[in-house]
């Protein structure tokens, strides 16, 4: 199964083994599960290595492929093969990652947990991390794994305590931020990624509230259905801020989007997470909230994805049409692919349902 439908079971952030939403703690590795708490929620995180293929080690042989966290038979050094695509659908939530065309691996990485409410009046919380890997750094994927992974486990513990939704963004942002500070084994190994993450809070009637944070230029999108009619619906728009030279001229004034965009530096990222990063990597604005009612779907992806379109209008045309979340999500993958696929693809949706949706009170 190296195919590109591979799906993923919930896991332990830490080793990816299939755990149980009532244990507290991974067999295999030891690591607390800080991601299940609150009724069982649930908890991916992708890409996972492809079980039909990952048995032996290409490289040295092995029977069992012993890889370390980062993915590398501690035998032989050779990194783990993936699957070319691997989704997960935890109903609220949907994730879809793809290697694309041109890639020789999937170097983005994508985690996602729904949390219940800690009473029965209380609604799911949704948190989500899509990470990108920085293709100059060295081991760009051991660096966007540890984020999405570090990311949504702070996150989810945050809320765990009460605290806000900007508190809890945060949070994730700085455990993710020290995940791949730590991963630095010594001068010049580097590996970095960017990082966008949202929390999104059920509010009842069909409103949500999202609040995002990023750091690079992976991005979150807020996509109204064309058909909505909702009164308080906010309208289709990007919610973050790239960390970019071209994010920059535009800020400056010099150049409009579509001329910045065409500059050689417009991916050059002025800020990213890694061990070379600033000791603060994000900027003082890089929280945003936004209230809104559906329907509609709150969209975060690697640039995989935008840089075949960026227009919050035509994603939302293409991310609110398809019956579901996890088709829309497939969709806006195959539609990367089939515009050149020239580098990993990864999204995350969240649905918001219209006032009166089945199940709101």
């Amino acid at each position: 199964m190296n195919g590109r439908q591979a799906a993923a079971a919930a896991g332990c952030s830490g080793c990816a083994a299939s755990v149980g939403a009532a244990e507290s703690y991974c067999e295999a590795c030891g690591r607390e599960l800080g991601a299940l708490i609150a009724h069982g929620p649930r908890w991916v995180a992708l890409p996972q290595p492809d079980p039909d293929t990952a048995a032996t080690c290409e490289g040295c042989g092995g029977l069992r492929y012993d890889a370390d966290a980062d993915g590398y038979c501690r035998d032989c050094g050779q990194l783990r093969p993936e699957p070319d695509r691997c989704e997960a659908d935890l109903g609220a939530v949907c994730v879809v990652t793809d290697r694309g065309i041109a890639h020789a691996r999937n170097e983005d990485s994508v985690a996602a947990a729904v949390v219940a409410g800690r009473t029965p009046w209380q609604r799911a919380s949704m948190v989500l991390v899509v990470c990108d890997g920085v293709s100059t750094s060295e081991d760009p994927q051991a660096a966007s794994g540890a984020a999405a992974r570090a990311g949504v486990d702070a996150a989810v513990a945050a809320l765990g305590e009460s605290r806000s939704a900007e508190d809890a963004v945060m949070a994730g942002l700085a455990a993710a931020a020290t995940a791949v500070r730590d991963i630095g084994e010594y001068d010049g190994h580097a590996p970095s990624c960017t990082y966008v993450s949202a929390i999104v809070h059920r509010l009842g009637d069909g409103a949500a509230e999202i609040t995002v944070a990023n750091v690079g230029d992976s991005r979150a999108y807020w996509l109204r259905a064309r058909d909505s009619q909702a009164r308080d619906a906010a309208p289709s728009q990007r919610l973050s801020s790239d960390d970019s030279w071209a994010q920059a001229l535009v800020d400056a004034g010099a150049m409009d989007e579509a001329a910045a965009m065409r500059d050689p530096r417009a991916h050059t990222l002025l800020r990213w997470l890694g061990a070379d990063s600033d000791p603060i990597p994000w900027s003082d604005s890089c929280v945003r909230t936004l209230r809104t009612t559906g329907p509609g779907v709150l969209l975060l992806c690697s640039d995989g994805l935008w840089n075949y379109e960026s227009d919050p209008e035509a994603l939302a045309g293409m991310a609110t049409s398809p019956a579901t979340a996890l088709l829309a999500a497939r969709e806006l993958v195959d539609f990367a692919l089939r515009s050149g696929g020239s580098d990993n693809i990864t999204v995350a949706m969240v649905p918001v349902g219209p006032p009166g949706m089945p199940g709101e009170k």
